[in-house]
């Protein structure tokens, strides 16, 4: 039953994320639920969902391709600072894991339900006044490191930070941002995935069934995409993630006592 789980879970992940983003929300708590201990199930999850961001950025390669001078500067960031961000999810333990994961639950809830509205202003914001524009590199790639940083400790909410920080860069074309955002994805998924792997923090048994779930899943959705209105998606995941996150509020704060699932 544990693996018929994961598996749909996977399915349902991959659906999500292809349809409408958040995946992370389902397949996160089912691992959790599988019995894998809370940082190993953070590790297991980026691993899962790594081949989607993989597929994505091939997908958009042309894209991606177009701004090459950009392109060294991001992938720099992204090594470094996403393995930095893996590095320290290796250093908290699974009882202070477990403390931290209903803020970070919040945080990407709130950011996927008004992940728009942000990027909207952003988008305003850098096109409107040039401060994307005429920001200093530095101040842009510190905001760059961070967001890879947080990508590499906990995955969810990762797309939603990248599109907004890519609007605020000066990008208006939202095929190129979601180029430069699933290949950023990539490179900070497949730095904690190795790192990860090195550490002993992949349940490869567990991950592997998400994997092809996921797999499969983004594979049927993108099929029929067209025919599944992507709002209503997002508004199922959106109720689905203020549930889970006050369920996890509770595991830590309250009736739980601070154990895990």
């Amino acid at each position: 039953m544990t693996e018929i789980m994961l598996f749909v879970a996977g399915l349902i992940a991959g659906t999500i994320n292809t349809l409408a983003g958040g995946g992370s929300f389902v397949l996160f708590p089912a691992l959790l639920f599988a019995g894998v201990p809370p940082v190993i199930a953070n590790a297991s999850n980026t691993y899962a969902s790594f081949p989607g961001y993989a597929s994505g950025a091939v997908g958009f390669w042309r894209e991606i391709v177009a701004h090459r001078d950009k392109l060294i500067g991001y992938t720099i960031v992204a090594l470094v600072f996403g393995y930095a961000g893996a590095e320290l999810l290796l250093r908290v333990s699974n009882e202070t894991f477990v403390l931290v994961v209903p803020w970070l639950l919040l945080f990407a809830v709130v950011l996927f339900a008004f992940g728009g509205r942000i990027n909207s202003h952003v988008r305003r914001l850098a096109g409107g006044e040039g401060r994307g524009r005429h920001a200093g590199a530095v101040v842009l790639f510190a905001l760059l490191a961070g967001i890879c940083v947080y990508g590499g400790f906990f995955n969810a909410g990762l797309g939603v930070l990248l599109l907004a920080f890519l609007a605020l860069a000066g990008f208006t074309d939202i095929h190129a941002m979601n180029g430069l955002k699933l290949w950023i994805s990539t490179l900070v998924a497949l730095v904690g995935v190795i790192r990860f792997a090195l550490s002993g923090a992949i349940d490869w048994y567990h991950g592997s069934i998400a994997l092809v779930g996921v797999t499969i899943g983004g594979y049927v959705a993108a099929r029929v995409a067209k025919r599944i209105p992507t709002q209503l998606i997002r508004g199922l995941v959106i109720v689905y993630g203020i549930g889970l996150t006050g369920w996890f509020f509770w595991q830590a704060y309250g009736a739980g006592g601070g154990t895990s699932p």
